[in-house]
């Protein structure tokens, strides 16, 4: 492992980046590798995600592209695919039975999801009533996931005067994660950009009668769709 982070949650990570709503941009300029871009997800240094990177390499979880990209071979995509779905079954387990908060329940579904089995995920699926979506809005059909990818966007590519619902949340900041919640920015929540800011790196939207600021990499986590 690197610096504390699993082979799964490196692949969940990959997962994200490989299926982007629009495209996931890191803080840092440019155009940065693959290494880079997950170490600023996972919070790590590049050399660990560099490290790491080679490790799924050598398993074959991960290969180089035409490019020398890294991209996820079949049984890679495969189990990155059953990884992010285990963790939104997860997600659901510990708001819908266990009553944790949406939020929470990110942070805990990351620290307990591997010590749940194939057979374990299936029952809590099957127990839960076969539920649609995480907590965030994230289908967990990855290939519904991959089709809806399609119809959405991220808050802060809209033009001013576009009105759009969130659909989901970007869960791989959890302090951001929490201020979603805290501020009300949560699926199914109508708003309408008002005015883009690029020089103050903000957008002024409206939300329920109300207009509030919010940072364009806020806006960036929201994943919206365009009414």
């Amino acid at each position: 492992m690197a610096q504390g982070h699993s082979v799964d949650e490196y692949l969940e990570t990959i997962y994200f980046l490989a299926f982007p709503i629009g495209e996931y941009r890191p803080q840092s300029s440019g155009a940065p590798t693959l290494a880079a871009r997950v170490a600023e997800m996972l919070g790590v240094s590049r050399a660990s995600a560099g490290e790491m990177l080679k490790r799924l390499e050598v398993e074959g979880l991960v290969e180089r592209g035409e490019h020398k990209e890294a991209i996820l071979t079949p049984s890679g995509r495969e189990r990155a695919e059953r990884v992010v779905r285990r963790h939104r079954l997860v997600e659901r387990l510990l708001t819908d039975f266990m009553g944790y908060t949406a939020a929470e329940a990110h942070v805990y579904a990351d620290e307990i999801g591997e010590s749940f089995s194939d057979d374990m995920i299936e029952r809590i699926d099957e127990r839960l009533g076969h539920p649609e979506r995480c907590p965030h809005g994230w289908p967990l059909d990855t290939e519904a996931e991959q089709a809806e990818n399609r119809e959405l966007a991220p808050l802060a590519d809209l033009a001013p005067g576009t009105r759009a619902e969130i659909v989901r949340l970007a869960e791989h900041d959890g302090d951001l994660l929490h201020w979603f919640y805290e501020q009300g920015f949560v699926p199914g929540t109508a708003l309408e950009v008002r005015e883009a800011q690029p020089a103050a790196e903000q957008l002024t939207v409206r939300v329920n009668g109300d207009e509030r600021a919010i940072s364009e990499k806020a806006a960036a986590g929201l994943f919206v769709r365009a009414l």
